[in-house]
């Protein structure tokens, strides 16, 4: 446990960096820098592109300063990361080595005239405590560092929206709402995070919803140059998403584009057991088009009483540029309402009473996540995975 004091100091340090002009940017190239420098081999570990690694490095540090002092959820977080980093060939030696490193890069950038001793105990104190964490997690991890698994089918069912199978070499136990990543023999060295569609099974089949990301390395590549027989390689899985059956409580599932996908496993899940709580699924998206599984759902809805299914867009129309065609909402489902999902969800009142989880990109959670709590929704009762 770190004392106040110390906390004090990182925190206020690493907010200096968030403040400044291309700050984190710079805090990230200076620790690649020194990390290569130090150890030249760690180079081979990651892709040549390193853009997305340093954004992704620099979020995660913010989240981890920002909850230090909650140990019930940055340890979980801390030794989720280590054990999710075994996929690049890392063990507990690597991510100690990290320490050292981001301590050096931290201090190039306030500079040696303001660096000081305490400042330096209070760094070095609290990455040891980060990267300890991290390294007993990725030692002690009995599950191999990631599966292969072969392309069975690959369905494009929009221009920029694909369903992907997968026959994997060994089922992998993953809970419904988990996520894994994924590496493409298209990009090599980069990996995506994807949430599996439908509860894991003993056959080895997974299935994936890829939307397209404007400016991204492997969102299009799975989309547009995926083929039948090519192999992935997927790690184990990460997150929390779940329906505590243990809280008789009911559940508000919100669902962004293909972050139906998580909500969806759960549910399908749900509909092998004799008793469900009521669960009430608001699937989202900016067009029409968006709503690209509401056959599925409403299927699932129409065998299971428990489930209500409510489709939401922002427009009423498909933007001229969109060449797919639409899918149909199906005949009887629940008539599509219209306006930014937090803003349609709160207007039925806070759901309070109800285990809320919200799936998406982003910008859709962060808005929706601000629309429950400007109408009183207890945030200890929602669950979104890390942004």
């Amino acid at each position: 446990m770190l004392d106040a004091r110390t906390l004090s100091l990182v925190r206020a340090g690493f907010k200096a960096v968030l403040a400044a002009d291309d700050g984190p940017e710079r805090l990230a190239r200076s620790f690649y820098a020194h990390l290569f420098a130090e150890h030249p081999e760690f180079r081979a570990f990651f892709p040549a592109a390193m853009d997305q690694q340093r954004e992704r490095f620099v979020k995660a540090l913010a989240w981890v300063f920002d909850n230090l002092d909650r140990d019930e959820r940055v340890v979980p977080f801390l030794e989720q990361l280590g054990r999710d980093h075994r996929k690049h060939g890392v063990d507990g030696s690597h991510l100690r080595a990290g320490s050292s490193a981001l301590t050096s890069a931290f201090r190039t950038f306030v500079g040696n005239e303001v660096w000081t001793d305490e400042i330096e105990a209070a760094w070095t104190s609290t990455l040891d405590l980060v990267s300890g964490s991290m390294a007993v997690a990725a030692d002690s991890d009995e599950m191999p560092p990631y599966w292969g698994a072969t392309v069975v089918d690959h369905q494009r069912l929009l221009d920029d929206l694909a369903v992907v199978r997968l026959q994997l070499d060994e089922s992998i136990p993953y809970f419904p709402g988990q996520y894994v990543s994924v590496q493409i023999p298209q990009r090599p060295k980069l990996w995506r995070y994807l949430s599996p569609a439908i509860p894991s099974n003993p056959q080895g089949e997974i299935e994936f919803h890829v939307r397209r990301v404007s400016g991204g390395w492997v969102s299009p590549a799975i989309v547009g140059e995926t083929v039948v027989g090519d192999r992935w390689a997927v790690s184990p899985p990460l997150g929390g998403l779940h329906v505590d059956r243990s809280i008789p409580e009911d559940v508000l599932m919100i669902a962004g584009g293909t972050g139906l996908a998580p909500l969806r496993a759960q549910i399908m899940d749900m509909a092998r057991m004799s008793r469900n709580p009521r669960v009430h699924l608001f699937m989202s998206g900016i067009y029409p088009r968006d709503l690209y599984d509401a056959q599925t759902m409403w299927q699932l809805s129409l065998s299971n009483p428990w489930l209500t299914v409510v489709p939401v867009t922002e427009e009423n129309e498909d933007p001229w540029w969109h060449a797919s065609p639409t899918p149909e909402l199906p005949v009887g489902m629940h008539h599509r309402l219209h306006g930014p999902i937090g803003k349609v969800v709160t207007q039925f009142g806070s759901w309070a009473d109800r285990r809320i989880q919200v799936c998406g990109s982003p910008s859709m959670v962060r808005t929706t996540l601000y629309a429950l709590r400007k109408v009183g929704t207890p945030m200890e009762h929602v669950q979104h995975d890390p942004l």
